[in-house]
């Protein structure tokens, strides 16, 4: 009943081909605050679209949304410790091309782009279309929400609940709950509502509301049904009830035990460190950095 589960990217950010290369490898390094130039979207993922290679690493957590970033920008990750990860997390990530990344970039870090000879730009070409294909195919929102469904064998779930405690940016939370609303639209709801997944600028929020902010359409959300969870709840509407992060609160939760049955409420959790006491509970529980 533990499951790992990683960040995720929405498909709609994920490039159709393989960008023109300008630099080997970008300015921008993780943990050095004055290279973080880029205020906006679109100028952050121009910056790794036109290089060859760009740096990741683990931060508080191992999972980061930046490797997702990279790769579905076209762009290489070099993640220089990526061998210390320990085989409970980041499961769902490609490991091996990770790993062939670094080789490359180890062969070519003192070169510059215009030094690459054209079997050189072809190896990397080739990986860069194989990082794309992986992530179009396994990392995306909607392909996280369907690994949960996969997982609890609840494949043809239809109506979804999305509990939060706390509407603050959580990007596991965020990003999943917006790959449900991929697969089901208005029949997944979130409560209370997360604003800032829906159209609109969110400059001021954490990492500058960058790949998992304004996303949706607001007519995905049913305002109407936020007058009546409680009875929702108790009728059974929802095939399956998800607490986005259940250390960020579970609202009904005493409810919602007594009326469904436990393998019914999925329970996320995607904190950086935590003392998780995820063999604890009688439901599915999906951690980011399970050890």
């Amino acid at each position: 009943m533990i499951f790992p589960i990683t960040f995720s990217i929405p498909s709609e950010k994920v490039v159709t081909e393989v960008p023109v290369k300008t630099k080997l490898m970008s300015s921008l390094i993780p943990g050095k605050i004055d290279t973080y130039i880029y205020h906006n979207e679109e100028d952050y993922y121009a910056e790794y679209r036109q290089c060859l290679f760009a740096t990741t690493t683990k931060k508080a957590g191992w999972d980061c949304m930046r490797h997702y970033e990279i790769m579905a920008n076209g762009c290489i990750p070099y993640f220089p410790t990526i061998e210390e990860c320990p085989a409970t997390i980041m499961v769902l990530l490609p490991k091996p091309l990770l790993l062939e990344g670094n080789r490359l970039y180890l062969k070519h870090k003192d070169k510059k782009i215009n030094d690459l000879k054209s079997d050189d730009m072809i190896e990397c070409t080739v990986l860069i279309e194989k990082l794309l294909e992986y992530t179009r195919n396994n990392l995306t929102t909607s392909k996280i929400a369907s690994y949960i469904l996969e997982k609890i064998d609840n494949t043809h779930a239809s109506k979804i609940l999305y509990l939060s405690g706390d509407t603050g940016p959580d990007y596991l939370r965020c990003v999943t709950l917006h790959g449900f609303k991929e697969l089901l639209g208005v029949d997944c709801h979130d409560y209370p509502k997360i604003q800032h997944i829906y159209r609109g600028s969110y400059p001021h929020l954490y990492g500058k509301g960058i790949s998992y902010t304004n996303l949706l359409d607001h007519s995905l959300h049913n305002d109407t049904l936020d007058e009546t969870i409680e009875e929702t709840i108790k009728n059974r509407v929802w095939d399956i009830i998800i607490y986005g992060s259940y250390h960020r609160g579970m609202p009904y939760y005493d409810l919602t035990i007594s009326v469904y049955a436990a393998d019914k409420i999925i329970l996320l959790c995607g904190e950086d460190t935590h003392a998780c006491n995820c063999y604890n509970w009688s439901h599915p529980v999906f951690v980011r950095e399970l050890i």
